[in-house]
């Protein structure tokens, strides 16, 4: 389990409040930005591929978490929920937790920047392409099943195997959650945990995993896509800071 965190979230984590204590000791956080999804090429078509492989890599411990959950006698993403039964009723428990927790989030992070607290997240290149929206699409997905999965179902199973108890299980990965985004500054790690704290408690009434992909897709689909938008409309919040 801790080599696994080690090449996954925990690493992320870790990256994360090395980031933040960086970027506190180095300027105020208000005139600070963090890239998402930024360009990796200045030629649209290998910009193209080299996201595309970041995404499939991702996706590649994804797939290795869930041969650790597999065993002999069960399937493990049955066992996780990970699958196809049920989707209509996971769509809609999925949308209905994008309007608890996605409106809720992006208050959150207006007031962090509004506040000084808050590093500009630019989750999309302003001067994107049209057939960029199929790779921010491609990365919200990829980011709803590597934190979902491995925070969820990974480590849900594994530490209830250890004997924690359930509201040991879910505050501690809504922790790790939180540390995972204080890249973003303390609001949107606060944000999280609480967001953890729901999803996990979601996870454990609901046995799947899918209604929360869905959930955490949607809600990067919006911050992705929207984002240029976002940044246009209501600028002081959502634009990057002058350079």
């Amino acid at each position: 389990m801790a080599l696994i965190l080690l090449v996954s979230v925990g690493q992320s984590a870790i990256y994360s409040m090395v980031s933040f204590l960086r970027a506190s000791l180095r300027a105020p956080i208000s005139q600070q930005q963090a890239q998402l999804n930024p360009s990796r090429a200045a030629e649209p078509v290998w910009d193209a591929v080299y996201q595309f492989l970041d995404i499939f890599f991702s996706l590649a411990l994804v797939a290795l978490v869930v041969y650790l959950l597999w065993e002999p006698t069960g399937n493990a993403l049955r066992r996780i929920g990970l699958d196809f039964r049920g989707f209509g009723v996971d769509v809609l428990r999925g949308l209905l937790l994008v309007a608890v927790i996605g409106a809720p989030g992006i208050g959150v992070y207006a007031i962090g920047r509004s506040i000084g607290q808050s590093i500009a997240v630019v989750p999309a290149p302003l001067d994107s392409s049209w057939w960029v929206i199929a790779l921010l699409v491609l990365a919200a997905l990829r980011a709803g099943l590597t934190e979902e999965v491995i925070f969820l179902g990974y480590l849900f199973d594994r530490l209830r195997r250890l004997g924690w108890s359930w509201t040991w299980v879910i505050v501690s990965t809504a922790l790790l959650r939180g540390s995972y985004h204080l890249y973003q500054g303390w609001p949107s790690a606060l944000g999280n945990v609480v967001m953890g704290l729901v999803f996990g408690w979601c996870y454990k009434r609901w046995g799947r995993v899918m209604p929360l992909v869905v959930a955490h897709t949607v809600i990067d689909i919006v911050a992705f896509v929207g984002y240029p938008l976002a940044a246009a409309w209501w600028p002081a919040i959502f634009a990057p800071p002058a350079s």
